[in-house]
């Protein structure tokens, strides 16, 4: 953001969602990869009994914007939490993946 040229105040973006968008993807695993310019998340579903597992979506952003979604997925999280109780963790997901994508680092 240019200090000199701060964002207008009042002026609401208007942001699309497309029907064939609006019902979301199913994610039960994401892989995270990034290189020194952009993060690359790939939400994958897989299927108890199936031994092959699908990308769904794969979102790319800057360093700047992965940050930005790590800082608001923590306060969502907390806000979840103190509304719902804390969010309990199974252990480790521990199973070979045969992942051709870029090879994850997070």
């Amino acid at each position: 953001m240019n200090p000199s040229n701060p964002p207008k105040q009042g002026n609401p973006i208007e942001i699309e969602l497309k029907e064939d968008e609006a019902t979301g993807t199913y994610s039960n695993l994401v892989m995270i990869t990034h290189s020194p310019s952009e993060f690359v998340f790939d939400f994958i579903a897989m299927m108890p009994a199936v031994k092959k597992a699908k990308v769904v979506k794969r979102l790319i952003l800057t360093p700047d914007h992965a940050k930005r979604l790590s800082n608001a997925l923590i306060e969502n999280i907390r806000k979840y939490e103190s509304e719902n109780g804390v969010i309990t963790m199974k252990e480790k997901l521990d199973m070979p993946l045969n992942y051709r994508g870029p090879q994850p680092e997070a």
